[in-house]
């Protein structure tokens, strides 16, 4: 994406833009997540991680109608959503690591949105602002299923 272009995006338009660069890339970690379960803990792994792709997928289509509905060009290509993102590409090992990675993840993204209300406050826009505000608690209640797996001493965590 050219420089010039998100010059002229508005503040609102960019953090819907990295929104749904990070709801990507968090769609796609989570696939990775899904298809690489393993162990005692497979099975619910397995499903929690598609579920909350899924959860997660469903807020794609809202993000980039948001950036029309604001007369700008949601990004759509690989290169924009890795460029654009401020989540981590998974590289997670074990699950541990992956469950871990999720969670923070998330802690990004729901900081990132609890300001990004903020923005869209200030530019009297209440549309994005409840956008926003639906997403986040999406992001709050699966950074807090993450991070009870972590709290539990069941062997995943030391």
């Amino acid at each position: 994406m050219s420089q010039v272009k998100v010059a002229q995006e508005t503040e609102v338009v960019q953090s819907l833009q990295t929104q749904l660069a990070n709801a990507f890339l968090l769609y796609f970690n989570y696939k990775r997540y899904h298809w690489q379960s393993y162990g005692p803990h497979f099975r619910d792994l397995h499903h929690l991680f598609d579920e909350q792709g899924g959860e997660v997928l469903a807020t794609i289509d809202e993000l980039g109608e948001r950036v029309r509905i604001l007369h700008s060009t949601p990004i759509a290509s690989p290169a924009e959503f890795t460029e654009r993102a401020t989540v981590i590409v998974s590289t997670g090992q074990t699950m541990k690591d992956m469950i871990e990675e999720a969670a923070q993840n998330h802690s990004t993204v729901i900081k990132e949105l609890r300001e990004s209300v903020e923005i869209a406050n200030r530019a009297n826009d209440p549309g994005t602002a409840d956008l926003f505000t639906r997403i986040v608690q999406i992001h709050e209640k699966h950074e807090w299923f993450l991070r009870e797996l972590l709290e539990k001493n069941d062997g995943l965590s030391s």
